[in-house]
């Protein structure tokens, strides 16, 4: 008796464990009927309000890349947390539906670099970055270390001039 009373608690425990490493959905991560523009304009006075940047991920649910990447991000608790510490982000969708093409000549074309592509903003919406993300793959997944460099050249505290000052 001992013993299935602790065979079902671990097996309880597993599949809550489980159950916590996804708690998104990968088919729906992009919004075809979202009005971008509304809201990567939110993003940005969400971003000023907190003292950010605004990381845009531009794609669509028929990427797998898109999809890899958006796991790759929630799944590493380190890289989560610098992106949540410095951004603010917003997946903007780009599909047969809605390519959001107005938006994204305001951000100087970055389909050019295929999907996803990353894209930086400030607090005030002015474009500081564009990022193929294919610079970042490893294999069939992405490259941490990468990855961590290029969002940490980016975060606000890398843009300030306090750090540059000369002593």
């Amino acid at each position: 008796m001992r013993l299935t009373t602790l065979f079902i608690g671990f097996f309880l425990l597993m599949a809550a464990a489980v159950n916590a490493q996804a708690p998104y959905d990968l088919e729906h991560i992009y919004d075809p009927s979202a009005n971008a523009a509304a809201d990567v304009e939110a993003a940005t006075r969400q971003a000023a309000k907190e003292g950010k940047h605004v990381l845009l991920q531009i794609g669509g649910n028929w990427c797998i890349w898109c999809r890899r990447l958006y796991k790759f991000m929630h799944d590493d608790a380190r890289l989560d947390s610098m992106v949540r510490s410095n951004y603010v982000v917003y997946h903007l969708n780009y599909s047969k539906e809605n390519r959001n093409l107005p938006l994204l000549q305001k951000l100087d074309y970055p389909q050019r670099f295929g999907f996803p592509v990353l894209v930086i903003l400030d607090a005030k919406g002015a474009r500081l970055h564009t990022q193929d993300s294919g610079l970042l793959e490893s294999a069939d997944t992405y490259d941490k270390k990468k990855l961590q460099n290029m969002l940490r050249q980016w975060t606000p505290a890398a843009l300030s001039p306090a750090h540059y000052a000369t002593q």
